[in-house]
Formats: C-alpha cells, structure tokens, sequence
C-alpha cells in the first residue's frame, strides 16, 4: 500500500508540475495573446485598414465627424474637437447638448467649409483614434503626418446605410455596441414608419408643395429651393421643383413658383428675413400664391449645419407628413415625435429650445 501511495503522489507531483508554468510553455501562450490584443483592425468608409488600440480611451473629431460621435454614445471620450463644433447653436443640436463639454476641449481643426485640421495640436493631444469626416485625401493626410490611426467615416443623406454604418463603426471602435445598435434600429423604425404611411395615398390626390428659404452654402431667400428634399422623398411628398431635373439645393427663378403655384409651401424660419424684406418689395408676387391665399405656408426647421443634423431632418419629416398628409399621420404629434428623436439620437429632448429660438414647428404669415 505505501508503495502504491507514493506512485500517485508522483505522479500527482509531475501532472501539478506541468500545469504550473514552470516549463515557460503554458504562460507564453497568455502572454503572446496579451500582447496581440492590445490592438486590432478596423476598416473604414474607403476601405482603408486602420490598426488600433484594442480599447480606446481618448478620441478627437475632425470634419463633421463630432456629431456622429454624439450619436455613438462616445461624445464624453472627445479630447478634441473642431472650432466650427465649439460654437454652439441649438440648429446645430450635437454642439448645443455638449457646449459645456466642448468648451473645455482642444481646438483640432476649423470645420466648416474650409476646414483645416491642427496638425501639431492633434500631435500633442495624442489621442487614441481620430475620426474623421471628409474625404479620403484629408483623411490620409491627418494620419500621415500625425501618426496617428484615423478612422474615416463619410455618411450621406437622412435614413440610409451610410448614416447607419458609420454610427455602427464608431460604436465598434468605442464599445458602444448596444447604443448604436438602439440608435440604428430607432432610426431605422422611423424610415419604415414613413415609407408605410403613405404607400397607398394615389399619386393624383397628393397636393404640390415647395420649400423655400433652403440653405446650403449660406442663407438663401424665397427662391433657394431644394430638388429631391430628403424628408419630402421620404414620405413621397409631391416636389414641384423635382421638375427641373436636378438634385440638392438649388436657386429658381421665382416666376417658376408662379407657374408651379403649389398647394403648400414649407420654409425655413432661420431665413425669413430674407423673405420678408422681399415681401415688402413684392407683395402682390407672394399675395397671388395659392398657398399664401389658402393660409398654407409652414416652417420646416433647417437642417443642414456643419453638416446635415439627421435628427433634426428626421423630425422635419414628421411635421411635413402631418401637414401634407394629415390623414395618413393623424396619431402622430410632431412636437413629441420631435423629442422623442433627440433624446434616442441626443440624450435629451431639445423642441422647446429650438421653439424659444424661433425655430418651431407652425404656421408662417410672409411679411411678419
């Protein structure tokens, strides 16, 4: 028997010897995975493979790319930010929720339309991951001569796939998955929810409609026009000004209007004085439209800032399905719709903000 013993405490000795790492060949094999795992690859909008650090902490945003940052859930690991995203505005929504936080960060670059990145500021901050939105050659350019791994994102339009893989990417290189994956699906809802509700309104009982006082490129009057709205297109909304053929902002000969005389006319709040100063010079142009004769006009809140604020563009789809189509968004409040997308896309509700500052949602008489 004690024979026996001592051959199972051997071999219990030997098997515990193994298992221990004293033979260096079980803890490389940890050691070697640590290692690896302290980076990994992501691809981005161009394709480009970008090595990062596995978990990232520290993040500047350049070009437009704070706002989608924002909606990632990531806004509180920014380090730096543009000049263009630290002067807030309440049209700008991702810049007036984070105003406090912005202020107290780096300026990385202009923004804007000539948009500059701070190379030697970027270099100094040292962040983890820049993000980045503009093209491929400014994207390159910031990485080359920062060192740093700049992640590119390029989303387009309102309620697409580009604007849901870039809020994905971001959400994958900041490990917040469940937040982009709630924000993507509520968007995505929203898209679905649109298409449905008009689908079977017959194209001949829809009425005409136009917006005007659009911006792009800087503030624009009664004739800066929009071809191709995205929250008319969305809800299949009849554009008249879809009849020139082209796409995106657009300036019109006014006696276009004339011809066109649609049913209902959305514009833009922020530009109204640009439309009443010609009122006082035209009356009897704007007093013969049809829309203004019928009580017809409508704000539609701008949404193209810095780039395009989808929240705001989203809720703006919403309003003009309530005015538009009445019957088809009858259960639908737009004042609440409006909220509940900034808190799910923002963190907080914002219509009354906006409202304070002119910016609501409601009737327009031309000429006050």
């Amino acid at each position: 028997m004690k024979r026996i013993a001592a051959l199972v405490l051997g071999l219990v000795l030997i098997f515990s010897g193994c298992t221990a790492g004293g033979g260096g060949q079980t803890t490389a094999k940890p050691t070697e995975t640590a290692s690896a795992a302290k980076t990994r690859v992501v691809t981005d909008v161009y394709g480009r493979k970008v090595t990062i650090p596995a978990k990232v902490e520290r993040i500047a945003a350049v070009g437009g790319a704070a706002r989608f940052v924002t909606y990632a859930g990531a806004a509180d690991k920014l380090v730096g930010v543009n000049d263009a995203d630290k002067k807030y505005d309440v049209q700008k929504p991702y810049s007036y929720v984070n105003k406090d936080r912005f202020a107290k960060l780096a300026s990385v670059g202009a923004g804007g339309s000539s948009d500059t990145p701070y190379i030697e500021e970027l270099v100094k901050l040292a962040p983890d991951v820049i993000f980045c939105l503009q093209d491929k050659t400014f994207t390159e350019n910031v990485q080359s001569k920062t060192g740093i791994p700049v992640v590119a994102i390029y989303p387009d339009g309102i309620l697409s796939d580009s604007v849901y893989d870039a809020i994905t990417l971001i959400g994958d290189v900041m490990g917040t998955q469940k937040h982009c994956e709630t924000v993507v699906k509520y968007m995505k809802d929203c898209y679905a929810d649109l298409q449905n509700r008009t689908k079977n309104v017959s194209a001949s009982s829809k009425p005409t409609v136009y917006t005007g006082a659009v911006s792009f490129r800087g503030a624009h009057g009664f004739e800066g026009t929009y071809a191709k709205y995205p929250p008319f297109d969305l809800i299949g909304a009849k554009n008249v000004a879809d009849e020139t053929g082209q796409n995106g902002g657009i300036i019109i000969d006014k006696e276009k209007v004339v011809k066109w005389d649609p049913d209902i006319i959305f514009l833009n709040p922020g530009n109204m004085n640009l439309v009443n100063d010609d009122y006082k010079l035209n009356k009897s142009y704007y007093d013969n439209l049809r829309a203004v004769k019928n009580g017809k006009v409508y704000s539609q809140i701008a949404y193209n800032n810095n780039w395009t604020n989808i929240e705001i563009a989203i809720a703006d789809t919403y309003y003009a399905g309530c005015v538009i189509f009445p019957e088809a968004f009858k259960d639908v409040d737009p004042v609440k719709k409006a909220d509940e997308i900034f808190k799910v896309m923002l963190g907080q509700t914002l219509y009354k903000e906006l409202s304070d500052a002119g910016y609501g949602f409601g009737k327009i008489t031309i000429g006050k």
